[in-house]
């Protein structure tokens, strides 16, 4: 009797460990944002970031019926929705762009593991070939507001100040948070970023990540508002995994910002 309760505490352990790590790796979470940006139209944004080749259910329906719910203007996807190390995910990705352009218009900007993809010429083709906006260092004008999409490489290059228009307002997709000071010093009045991953783990009850790509451990940029002069910047936290593949008290989150 004794041996049956301890083989029940361990199954029911098993089950809860596993819950849990499905809860934290797999249900998403909406998170809202109001903004105010002056002489900016009254827009709703769904934001989504780092999918990383992840499902959702079947064909991502889970997440497309919650971008589908908040019935945005457009979206902002900001980069990494492949894997770069993992075989077959593009499929996945460019299955996501299709189904979500159905929703709205949906803006696209490289990340890290689109560009070091030897294909990724190939890929940005087949992502507008699925019915995404590329953004690849240059600015569309959708509903009302003009949106600039930053190619990561041009980071590091300072193309920043040659692809900024002098128009006020404008909306900045770029996929690393932790340039925050360029983007602001470029005039942009809302900046989205992803990369971070929430910090992958995160402290219970704070707001602090252990690790981000490109800030090392503890850092500052990995998810909600930061705000630099007239500049605000919204990080997602993102959608799937990267190199490692477990996130804790970070759950995959979409973020719907109203603007205005």
């Amino acid at each position: 009797m004794t041996l049956l309760w301890i083989l029940c505490g361990v199954l029911g352990g098993a089950l809860l460990i596993r819950l849990f790590v499905w809860f934290n790796n797999s249900c998403l979470k909406l998170t809202r944002r109001k903004i105010k940006i002056d002489g900016a139209p009254k827009l709703k944004i769904v934001h989504l970031s780092d999918l990383h080749g992840k499902r959702f259910g079947r064909r991502n329906s889970r997440l497309i019926k919650k971008v589908m719910k908040e019935k945005p203007d457009f979206i902002a996807v900001t980069g990494d929705i492949i894997h770069l190390y993992t075989p077959g995910n593009k499929e996945v990705a460019l299955e996501a762009v299709s189904s979500l352009k159905e929703v709205a218009p949906l803006l696209y900007i490289a990340g890290n593991h689109e560009m070091r993809n030897k294909g990724y010429r190939l890929f940005r083709k087949e992502v507008a070939e699925a019915g995404g906006i590329v953004l690849d260092d240059c600015a569309v004008e959708i509903c009302g507001i003009t949106v600039v999409g930053l190619n990561g490489a041009s980071l590091r290059n300072d193309k920043i100040e040659k692809i900024t228009p002098s128009v006020s307002p404008k909306i900045l997709l770029a996929h690393e948070p932790q340039f925050f000071i360029k983007y602001a010093a470029a005039g942009y009045d809302l900046i989205l970023c992803g990369h971070a991953h929430g910090g992958q783990w995160r402290i219970p009850f704070t707001k602090i990540g252990l690790f981000a790509p490109g800030q090392g451990k503890f850092p500052k940029y990995t998810a909600g508002v930061h705000e630099n002069g007239k500049s605000k910047m919204i990080i997602s936290r993102g959608l799937g995994n990267s190199e490692f593949p477990l996130r804790l008290f970070n759950r995959p989150e979409i973020i719907t910002i109203e603007i205005n």
